[in-house]
């Protein structure tokens, strides 16, 4: 994509090589920073599902048409048509001259920063896609780093164009924003140190201290059944929450986790994955994800030209840049994804 497309990064955000057990506490807790909302300048470098269902003369995936509306929420999933036809949008972002992207700079391989200031992964690379067919550059972008619970609040304010930051598809979210097509299948996995008697998402989580991120789809998942395990903070949302248990940002949890403040995260399987590749002593378990979900690039609701003009990128790459993407930054952790999921428009 950019100069350094062609290096493998470090296995670590802070480039000193992979954290060792429970002995990358401090390292973690410092690159995680509790995930402040940081303004970043250009940098100067840059059917069936996934890969099921029917494909074209190139590999891609064909889409499928759904009928009805996205207010009925029978398929999420389904987005606008592509299109890259220009509109109100397009053209603010083509009068400021860059495209502003809300991204993540702490979960490994897909956005992280790299000890030089660089960051890198599997969204980055998304984005930077998404400026240079706006713009003709790819580094024609701004990245604003985002904690998991303010991305919502970042597309309604204004803060960014688009949210590239590993954000699932589901019916509450797109009464919110707008989402392109799936770019990803992942689901939601419980993380546990590798010597922890829990063994998935299932009756071992009772009792049990379980951190998930605020407004992610895995607190979710615990509100609906817990298994009884404690997962909400005393005075949960209020000014008494002492973020022990729901924190802002996901990778919180993991270095709550390696303090031994809890002990057990839910995740999506995307991301710990990553985070077990971080960290030799914890692991996924249960095997696979208890859920299917999948992730889209996030616009502010009404801006209907950016998501047609971002489902006419992602048609384009899912043809080749996605599989290089993965082959790059997540094959490794994740083996065995055979391309990405294929793509369902509305017909409305």
């Amino acid at each position: 994509m950019d100069g350094a497309a062609g290096k493998e990064p470090d296995r670590s955000p802070n480039g000193t090589g992979r954290l060792r057990g429970w002995g990358g506490i401090t390292a973690m807790a410092v690159m995680c920073a509790v995930a402040v909302s940081l303004v970043v300048s250009p940098l100067p470098w840059g059917g069936s599902r996934p890969g099921g269902g029917s494909k074209d003369t190139a590999g891609a995936p064909v889409p499928a048409a759904v009928s009805g509306k996205a207010a009925d929420c029978t398929d999420p999933e389904a987005s606008l048509p592509a299109s890259a036809a220009d509109g109100p949008a397009i053209d603010a972002i083509k009068q400021r001259g860059r495209l502003v992207v809300g991204v993540d700079q702490n979960s490994y391989r897909w956005g992280y920063r790299r000890a030089d200031g660089r960051l890198e992964g599997f969204d980055i690379d998304l984005a930077r896609a998404i400026a240079g067919d706006i713009l003709g550059d790819e580094d024609a972008v701004i990245f604003r780093a985002i904690p998991t619970n303010q991305r919502i609040p970042a597309l309604e304010n204004g803060t960014v164009d688009l949210v590239v930051r590993t954000m699932t598809i589901n019916c509450a979210r797109i009464k919110q924003v707008a989402f392109s097509t799936a770019y990803f299948q992942t689901g939601q996995q419980v993380l546990a140190p590798k010597e922890s008697a829990i063994t998935g998402y299932n009756k071992t989580l009772a009792g049990r201290r379980v951190c998930s991120a605020e407004g992610s789809t895995a607190y979710e998942a615990l509100e609906k059944k817990s298994y009884g395990a404690v997962f909400k903070d005393e005075g949960d949302g209020g000014p008494e929450d002492r973020d022990r248990l729901t924190v802002p940002n996901q990778l919180d949890c993991l270095v709550r986790l390696q303090l031994g403040e809890v002990d057990a995260v839910v995740t999506d399987a995307a991301l710990g994955a990553g985070q077990a590749a971080q960290d030799p002593a914890i692991e996924l378990k249960g095997g696979k994800p208890f859920t299917t979900e999948f992730y889209g690039v996030a616009a502010k609701l009404g801006n209907d030209d950016l998501v047609r003009r971002v489902n006419k990128v992602l048609d384009s790459y899912r043809r080749g840049p996605w599989m290089a993407a993965y082959t790059k930054w997540l094959e490794a952790d994740l083996p065995g994804i055979p391309g990405p999921p294929a793509p369902k428009y509305r017909n409305d």
